[in-house]
């Protein structure tokens, strides 16, 4: 039976909800549950997954609706105890520090910080783009971590930020570093000498953490949101952020990342990077460079663009870094076995793709089914971080049901000879990913020992020695229950490859003169962008409250805005008083 509760006037954060969600659905006697706000959008999500009712269809913007499928009405009790509980013990962590300077009003916010130069935002992405253009009013860089904001919203913000001298990170940012200070979903990275411009939240996690694994460290770390390399934005945030790490004294190298790009964009950046002042490293996703050039340096993988930055930085010759098998040997080649990953990042998901198509010789991605990077001859890449399975639905960053449901999966074709999967720790990830996932791969592997089959399971950690969850104690878990932990993604499909019977090749690469082009202007560069990335950041945090919590840890001042939808989450009429807020009336 589909009972429905509505709180009305109870706004939650989608995250907790995701998290009271995964909760609840645990509970015996509970067939399905979804709890979100009552939002059009989520209204939409509600009545796709069988969960509709005349009760959920009334409640407005700001109420909390909970939706469940129960075997029982007295599991109905149960149900509020524990999202009362959940709650309780939700806004007791939020609490947290009585020093914290928590708002509920942007006025509230300027009052207590009146220096702020930085907003962050992480609420629902129908209301961030009109929060992120009050922050341009009040002259601050923003960094959205909220998905779902329109093309056309980014395009404005980004456009407007440009004019103003300001910086817009995101939509859809997951990860940044701003003079040492993580911001959102990142690593415990030392500090150091290298930047980091990046169209990629996973890429740059990757980067930074072998950098740091490698012994150095990174100043800024500026994610641009995936989309800022397309035609329609143009690389506002890019090329802004490349003039800004230009002379920015803290950095010596910068390193460039993009998922694949609009051709055009790439061919602007590049030619702005001709004339650079600093030795930069370029990464696009899926091109295969053959040469590097006099301090303008090529890379094929987030490995590959790492060590790149470490040498250089470092004043040390550019060699390659060879893989050397530290398995037992595997299958053959003919014995036609086949890797099936599953990733939470996009990137590492797509860098993996890369190197599995040209280490077999596929051409072409396979089936177009939503999720699925790569699906043919038996190879499947799943990014299980794609919106198709986060919404309404726990990150695999925290949540590790999905992906073991397709592990699972991928061991009922006979074909697979390797499951191949990434941990990223850091801020905003599962306190225990290893361990969450333990249950799932012993059950898998006591299951395979039975049948007397042979699958490989096989793992890259994205994180630092830092990080809070332990790397030496998610690395040894893996281990001890027979996974084969790699330090990063390449090597672990290289790892993955070898397995089945193949050798990845790296190539070495000539470095060849050359010569600057002639500029074209001046890169001049705001001071509001400057003082960003040489202090640490003064923010106003829009939405989740961990994110201000880890801004504390590094001392970093930080006003807590608790906030709701305003005009009880009606759309138009917010677009109403954001017109009326941006124009003065003579009497």
């Amino acid at each position: 039976m589909i009972k429905t509760i509505i709180q009305k006037g109870s706004y939650q954060d989608s995250v907790v909800l995701m998290l009271l969600t995964n909760k609840i659905s645990a509970m015996p006697g509970i067939n399905k549950v979804s709890i979100m706000m009552a939002t059009p959008s989520n209204k939409d999500l509600f009545k796709a997954s069988g969960l509709e009712t005349p009760e959920l269809m009334e409640a407005k913007s700001n109420d909390m609706a909970i939706v469940v499928d129960v075997e029982s009405e007295e599991t109905i009790g149960q149900v509020l105890k524990e999202t009362e509980q959940f709650l309780s013990n939700q806004s007791k962590n939020s609490a947290g520090n009585e020093e914290t300077n928590v708002v509920s009003s942007w006025e509230q916010a300027l009052k207590k910080m009146p220096d702020a130069n930085l907003a962050v935002l992480s609420i629902p992405g129908m209301y961030a783009a009109a929060e992120a253009d009050r922050a341009l009013d009040e002259n601050l860089n923003v960094f959205i971590f909220s998905d779902n904001v329109s093309k056309k919203d980014e395009i404005y913000l980004k456009q407007k930020a440009h004019e103003k001298g300001l910086l817009v990170m995101g939509p859809d940012c997951g990860t940044g570093i701003i003079k040492g200070v993580p911001i959102a979903f990142t690593n415990k990275v030392k500090m150091g000498r290298i930047g980091v411009i990046g169209a990629s939240g996973t890429g740059i996690q990757e980067v930074t953490t072998i950098i740091d694994q490698l012994g150095e460290g990174v100043a800024n770390a500026i994610g641009t949101g995936g989309r800022d390399l397309s035609a329609e934005v143009g690389g506002i945030t890019m090329l802004d952020a490349i003039d800004a790490m230009e002379k920015d004294s803290q950095v010596e190298v910068v390193v460039i990342l993009s998922k694949p790009p609009a051709k055009e964009v790439r061919d602007v950046i590049v030619k702005r990077l001709w004339n650079y002042e600093k030795p930069v490293v370029t990464l696009f996703l899926g091109e295969k460079p053959e040469i590097h050039e006099e301090n303008f340096y090529h890379a094929y993988t987030l490995d590959e663009a790492a060590r790149i930055a470490v040498s250089l930085v470092r004043n040390e010759a550019i060699v390659l870094d060879p893989w050397k098998p530290s398995v037992q040997e595997g299958f053959k080649k003919e014995d036609l076995k086949t890797i099936k990953g599953y990733y939470s990042g996009g990137t590492l998901a797509s860098e993996a793709v890369m190197l599995i198509k040209e280490t077999v010789g596929i051409s072409g991605a396979g089936d177009k089914q939503e999720g699925y990077m790569l699906n043919t001859k038996g190879y499947t890449v799943i990014d299980l971080g794609d919106d198709v399975y986060t919404v309404g639905k726990p990150h695999p960053m925290i949540d590790p049901t999905n992906r073991i449901a397709c592990m699972k999966q991928a061991l009922e074709e006979e074909q697979t000879g390797v499951i191949l999967f990434d941990l990223v720790l850091g801020y905003g990830s599962h306190e225990d990913m290893a361990g969450a996932l333990l249950p799932g791969i012993q059950d898998m592997m006591e299951h395979l020992k039975n049948q007397g089959r042979r699958v490989y399971f096989v793992a890259t950690i994205c994180g630092t020695k830092a990080d809070k969850q332990n790397y030496d104690l998610q690395k040894k878990k893996l281990e001890d229950a027979g996974v084969i932990v790699c330090t990063s993604n390449k090597r672990a499909v290289e790892t993955a490859l070898y397995l089945i019977g193949y050798s990845y090749q790296e190539e070495e690469k000539t470095i060849e003169p050359r010569e600057k082009m002639k500029a074209d202007k001046v890169h001049s560069v705001s001071e509001h962008v400057m003082e960003l990335l040489e202090q640490k950041p003064r923010v106003i945090n829009i939405g989740l409250k961990s994110f201000t919590d880890v801004l504390e840890e590094f001392s970093c001042k930080a006003v807590q805005y608790q906030w709701t939808p305003p005009a009880g989450g009606d759309l138009e009429l917010i677009k109403v008083l954001q017109y009326l807020r941006g124009h003065k009336f003579s009497s």
